[in-house]
């Protein structure tokens, strides 16, 4: 396993995220778990400090598939907005966990069915909420 790159998230989308992860449905699940251990290494900054060149909750990311060569663009929602046709990843999918913090230029590699492993590149972030001014500082 490659070392973690690391991450910077919001001290909003981390009270909203640890208390969604305090549900009883949740607690016991392994992706809540993971997005526990992601939360706790992160650096945490005020909405109102949030670099615009990383992924908080509800951005959508221009991604690259280093595999494939294909793009994607991807918006990162809570479990309740997911659609994987839309393109909305939820937080507790192992992607969706991997690409929070993540700044443009950062990649994460990810197991896939079959054994693989899939790299994933950020290559821009279309829209982020608090550098939209969305978000309350």
């Amino acid at each position: 396993m490659s070392s973690l790159p690391p991450i910077t998230v919001s001290s909003l989308d981390i009270a909203r995220l640890e208390a969604m992860l305090e549900s009883p449905a949740l607690r016991q699940l392994p992706a809540a778990h993971a997005l526990g251990e992601e939360l706790a290494r992160a650096n945490v900054v005020a909405p109102a400090d949030m670099p615009a060149d990383v992924v908080s909750m509800d951005s959508v990311v221009a991604c690259l598939d280093e595999n494939s060569g294909e793009s994607r663009l991807l918006t990162l929602v809570y479990p309740q907005d997911a659609d994987a046709d839309q393109g909305k990843i939820s937080v507790l999918a192992p992607v969706g966990s991997a690409l929070l913090g993540l700044s443009v230029g950062q990649h994460i590699d990810w197991p896939a069915p079959g054994g693989r492993t899939l790299r994933l590149t950020v290559t821009g972030i279309q829209y982020q909420p608090e550098a939209a001014g969305a978000i309350p500082g």
